[in-house]
This record gives C-alpha cells, structure tokens and sequence, in this order.
C-alpha cells in the first residue's frame, strides 16, 4: 500500500476508536505510518479524509453483510427472507458497534460539515438501493420507483434498528420481532 491507502486504513481506524469529532490529524499520522504532509498531499485536508474513511466504512460494514450471505441462498418466500436477512443485519451490531457510534455522532454534525452531507446524501441512495435489492431480490431490478421506495423503507428500518440496540440493546428488536411486526402491520398475524 502507499500513502494514501495507509492513510484511509488509518483514519478509517481512528473514526472507530475517537469518532469523528475527537480525530486529530496526529492521529491518522500516527495509525497510518505517515506524516502530515501527506494528507494535504492525498487528501486536501484532514476533512476531506475523514469523508471519505466514513465512506469507507460504511461501504465495508455493506460489503461485510454481503460476503455474509455468500453462498447461503436466501429463502425465496418474502416474510423469510425478511427474517433471515435481518437476522444478518441485527448479528452484526456487537461487532459493528464503532461505526453505529460513528454513524450517529456524524449525523449531529452534518450542518457543520457540508462537504460530509453531500458525500453521504449520494451514499444514501446507493445503500438503499443495496438494501432494496437484497431485501426484495429481483423483485426490483427493472422498477427504479419501487427500488427507491422499498429501499427508502429498509433505510429507515435499519437506522432505527441500529438506533434502538445502541440504547438499549436487551430490549432492541430481534429479526423475529421484525418479522412479526410486519406480519401484524399486514393483518397475517
């Protein structure tokens, strides 16, 4: 690796152990093996490398959920592969923990970092594309609308899932309990 990919995988790291807010540009130095120059070097600024580590990471947490799944067919019936897909999702928190952190600390600071909230608004739609196409498999391939739509849905579900284990995890929703629940809310159960 150069330069520039020591100092992604650095401040990629410090995003998961300080957060956002409390990485300094030592820091990033110090995990990557580099020198400072370099991030203005490769970078532009410290900011402009922290924006594009929290790409990063994200990116990694979807790419994990997806290697997950390889080779294990999903259930063709909807309800279970609802199930089993959020029971992936939900299986990862202990070890996603840092980046849900992350994730939350970045939202209260989007109206100070513009550059951040670009970058994560076209992030957006590209992870709720992902997650409709897992979630809804080729069922949305050829309809954009519905893409965004079912996409726009799992989103939410999944901030709010992560949301709710980081407060209180022994009572956050389990897949079956998200199962059920969209069981309920259908009037199958």
């Amino acid at each position: 690796m150069g330069h520039r990919e020591d100092l992604l995988e650095g401040a990629k790291r410090c995003l998961l152990e300080k957060g956002y807010a409390r990485t300094t540009a030592r820091d990033i130095v110090a995990a990557s093996g580099t020198n400072l120059a370099s991030i203005g070097y490769h970078y532009g600024s410290k900011e402009a490398l922290l924006n594009q580590a929290v790409l990063a990471v994200t990116e990694d947490w979807g790419d994990s959920i997806d290697q997950e799944r390889a080779g294990e067919p999903l259930p063709d019936e909807p309800l279970e592969r609802f199930r089993e897909l959020w029971e992936r999702i939900v299986g990862t928190f202990e070890a996603s923990r840092p980046l849900w952190r992350l994730q939350f600390e970045i939202i209260s600071r989007l109206d100070q970092e513009p550059e951040l909230k670009a970058a994560l608004a076209g992030a957006q739609i590209e992870g709720r594309t992902g997650l409709a196409e897992s979630f809804q498999g080729a069922d949305v391939k050829d309809d954009p609308e519905k893409t965004r739509v079912v996409g726009i849905v799992y989103h939410a579900m999944l901030v709010g899932v992560m949301a709710q284990c980081l407060i209180d995890p022994e009572t956050a929703p389990s897949a079956q309990d998200l199962t059920d629940g969209l069981r309920a809310i259908m009037g199958d159960g």
